[in-house]
């Protein structure tokens, strides 16, 4: 089954939105609130099903404009951000903090029992009883969808556009049928973002654009918190500049994301052409795990966003009914020499073996071995063939996935290539 979450325009009355996710805002502080004096007070942690009815019996005189399941949203919402933060604690960051700052508003969730019907492009969202049900008109390109499949609504206020948007998130019900015989290996990288071969043909997806947006999203906010420190905390100046920052990490972390999407498409996109029918991807997560970096390669190191792309191609490869194994070591891969077995530590892009003489895409080897130690449990079994560039994300329009795909089939063009991935 594939699950996906839709975005759209919402046109309500900004004042009936408001309204909807402060009351959201009002049943999450209530429940957190409670919470927290509980455990203060007698040193309970209280469950959820226990600080539901609690509140239930509290607010028993306050009437609300919320679905009952929409209340139960909201009074679950501190509960998921507890386990989120239990997680993370879990894995060694004792720096979290566990909720506790009041929310003003809040996203509203309508779970599929919210949803009264979609009918003629007409979705009609429930709310308290008595009250007139909310009528959302769905774009075009939802015309297909039904009751059956919306999973859950929301009412998300996107910081960077300053506007309420929909989103819906819908189950389309449909198992993919398995895809393709082949196996590929792929290799994330820091300038790369990936790198994919089936021992017979090779990928590169360059997206330089990425690493120039995190570049300057850092340049900024230092400026930014620079010019914080200078006004007194809590002035209007100091409250300005924080809601300018806010405003600014929402429009990079959207182009991000974008991005980010775009180069797990095409991964997926080469597969599918390739036939590929399982996908084993390297396993970086840790790769800064005890390791003494400098200032600057430790920034690139944590604007890599490499966990979020393997979710993206494992989420879109399951959609393809294309299995993915992320777990394969990427212990010397893009040191292993794949004509001779010999182990170099590269420098730059190109690998150049000092005991045979053969060049190969540095990322290729990576990917390469990656493969040949998932399928055969060790290094150098399967060729590094001569990439193929894809750029998903081109702001200057120059170039196009078609245009370098003839270049790289071309010998004599190699240094042109080259020059335009960037080397």
């Amino acid at each position: 089954m594939s699950i996906r979450t839709f975005q759209f325009a919402c046109h309500l009355p900004s004042d009936v939105a408001d309204d909807l996710n402060a009351e959201s805002a009002r049943i999450y502080n209530a429940v957190m609130i409670e919470h927290w004096r509980i455990y203060r007070r007698h040193g309970i942690w209280l469950r959820q099903g226990d600080a539901e009815k609690l509140n239930d019996c509290y607010d028993s005189n306050i009437p609300s404009t919320l679905h009952a399941h929409s209340i139960d949203a909201a009074q679950q919402g501190f509960y998921k951000a507890c386990k989120t933060t239990h997680a993370l604690r879990h894995q060694g960051d004792e720096t979290v903090r566990f909720p506790y700052w009041r929310k003003n508003y809040r996203t509203t969730v309508w779970k599929n029992t919210g949803v009264y019907e979609i009918e003629n492009g007409v979705m009609q969202l429930s709310l308290a009883r008595g009250l007139e049900r909310l009528r959302v008109r769905l774009p075009s390109h939802l015309g297909w969808l039904n009751k059956a499949q919306t999973k859950e609504v929301r009412l998300v206020f996107d910081v960077a556009s300053r506007r309420y948007i929909w989103h819906v998130v819908v189950d389309d019900g449909i198992e993919p049928e398995p895809f393709g015989e082949f196996v590929a290996g792929v290799d994330l990288g820091e300038i790369h973002p990936a790198a994919i071969t089936d021992g017979r043909e090779a990928c590169v997806v360059s997206c330089r654009e990425l690493r120039a947006l995190n570049q300057y999203r850092n340049k900024r906010i230092a400026s930014i918190d620079a010019q914080l420190t200078r006004y007194r905390r809590g002035s209007r100046r100091w409250r300005r500049l924080r809601a300018r920052k806010a405003r600014f990490l929402t429009q990079c972390d959207h182009k991000q994301r974008d991005m980010e999407h775009k180069i797990a498409r095409e991964v997926i996109s080469w597969a599918q052409k390739h036939r590929v029918g399982l996908i084993a991807i390297g396993d970086v997560r840790d790769i800064a795990d005890g390791k003494g970096l400098g200032r600057v390669s430790q920034q690139k190191i944590a604007n890599w966003s490499h966990g979020t792309i393997r979710t993206y191609i494992k989420y879109k490869a399951a959609e393809a009914g294309i299995q993915v194994n992320d777990k394969v070591s990427e212990r010397y891969t893009s040191q292993t020499c794949p004509a001779c077995g010999q182990r170099h530590k590269p420098r730059g892009r190109i690998f150049t073996c000092p005991h045979c003489g053969r060049q190969f895409h540095r990322d290729v080897v990576g990917a390469a071995n990656i493969l040949s130690r998932y399928e055969f449990h060790e290094l150098g079994r399967y060729a590094a063939p001569e990439p193929k560039y894809r750029h998903p994300v081109d702001v200057r329009g120059k170039r196009s996935p078609a245009d370098t795909g003839e270049l790289a089939r071309s010998g004599e063009n190699r240094v042109r290539l080259e020059e335009a991935a960037g080397f």
